[in-house]
């Protein structure tokens, strides 16, 4: 499915390509042509008519995000909550939940930040935290999970997608341990969404992921999925004026919350931000989110193989069957930061993640820009 796409066209489309090689799409990603039309659009007819716009409505943008991020990760369009980051969503859980002290939550080693400091407070409260060792197999990490559960378990809260190896956790397996042993499994899916397959059916109970990332969102907006059924579990910590029924009539003022994660959007949100990322989400829905995956494996793959050429060791080699976009490699002799530095000279971006380099290439890359990153590598390192 992949080669029906004119994927010259889509890298025509980024004008970043102008500039540099940008292999860095698990931190940040560039805006498209797309997104320069709808935004520029949206922006022309605010200047004449302010919130009063009609061409690109808020609300109908607002409908549209929720509609296709829920055929993504098949719940229902009122689970989900625009918010501005993955650290605010998981905070939001976080200081949610009902636990006591004696409780334990497990997290990842290693974790990025956003997924560890909103957990850091249940430690004045007598709740212990622990972390599950990372594997660079499913398998065993799974194993290692399921080894470190014990009977004060209550929360596990894990990234879909390690931020420094790329490996994909076995997210689908540990919902199913969880709902077992009466466990919350809290996803954060910031390397995951539109990277690897998630669903909220498979019994995760709480998910939150920045937009900026694989679904090629603005900086600045984030997603929280809290579905109908668990919103009992989490106590709202913030009351706006849209966290109520009836949000648009002011007076008198209102007790009851939304019965769904809009209770959650407490206040008016950040419009602009919305128009980009509709506009973004309805690029990648048109090509399919599936063929976007694949070609995001088939472009990792491709470098993959050129950097083993040039005597890198690719970590993925040591994954279990699932796919990664995110290619980690290494040479024994090779200073990866300074490595890392000397191709930013080159205009070709990556990062260093616990002393291996880290490549995220997306749909807008080129083969032969993959090429190119390899055969500077080699010249640098020769």
């Amino acid at each position: 499915m992949s080669s029906r796409i004119d994927w010259k066209e889509v890298h025509s489309k980024f004008p970043v390509n102008r500039e540099c090689i940008w292999l860095n799409n698990s931190g940040t990603t560039p805006a498209s042509d797309y997104v320069l039309e709808a935004v520029a659009s949206y922006m022309e007819e605010y200047s004449r008519k302010s919130v009063l716009t009609e061409q690109i409505s808020i609300g109908k943008t607002k409908e549209s995000i929720c509609r296709i991020l829920s055929e993504l990760f098949k719940c229902r369009p009122e689970d989900i909550a625009l918010i501005h980051n993955t650290s605010e969503g998981l905070n939001l859980v976080s200081l949610g939940m009902d636990l006591h002290s004696g409780d334990e939550i497990l997290l990842l080693e290693n974790e990025y930040p956003s997924n560890v400091y909103p957990w850091e407070h249940w430690q004045d409260k007598g709740v212990s935290l622990s972390f599950l060792p990372m594997s660079l197999s499913q398998e065993e990490f799974y194993e290692n999970a399921k080894g470190k559960i014990s009977g004060r378990t209550r929360v596990i809260s894990v990234s879909a997608v390690h931020w420094c190896t790329g490996m994909p956790l076995p997210v689908r397996e540990l919902a199913e341990l969880c709902r077992e042993r009466g466990i919350f499994l809290v996803v954060d899916a910031a390397q995951g969404a539109g990277h690897v397959s998630l669903d909220i059916g498979w019994g995760i109970d709480f998910m939150a992921f920045s937009a900026w990332k694989w679904l090629l969102g603005p900086v600045g907006m984030g997603i929280l999925i809290v579905p109908r059924e668990k919103l009992s579990s989490l106590k709202p910590v913030f009351k706006g004026t849209e966290s109520v029924i009836n949000d648009k009539e002011y007076l008198p003022y209102k007790r009851e919350l939304k019965p769904n994660a809009g209770r959650y959007m407490y206040s008016t949100g950040s419009y602009l931000d919305w128009v980009y990322f509709d506009a973004s989400l309805k690029f990648l829905s048109s090509l399919g989110f599936d063929t976007v995956k694949e070609r995001i494996y088939e472009l990792a793959e491709y470098l993959s193989n050129r950097l083993r050429e040039v005597g890198f060791k690719v970590l993925s080699d040591s994954f279990d069957e699932r796919r990664t976009g995110i290619v980690v490699a290494s040479r024994e002799e090779v200073d990866s930061r300074r490595l890392v530095k000397e191709l930013l000279d080159r205009n070709i971006v990556v990062k260093e993640r616990l002393g291996r380099i880290r490549f995220s290439p997306h749909i807008y890359n080129s083969f032969e820009q993959l090429d190119r990153t390899a055969e500077e590598i080699k010249s640098l390192i020769a």
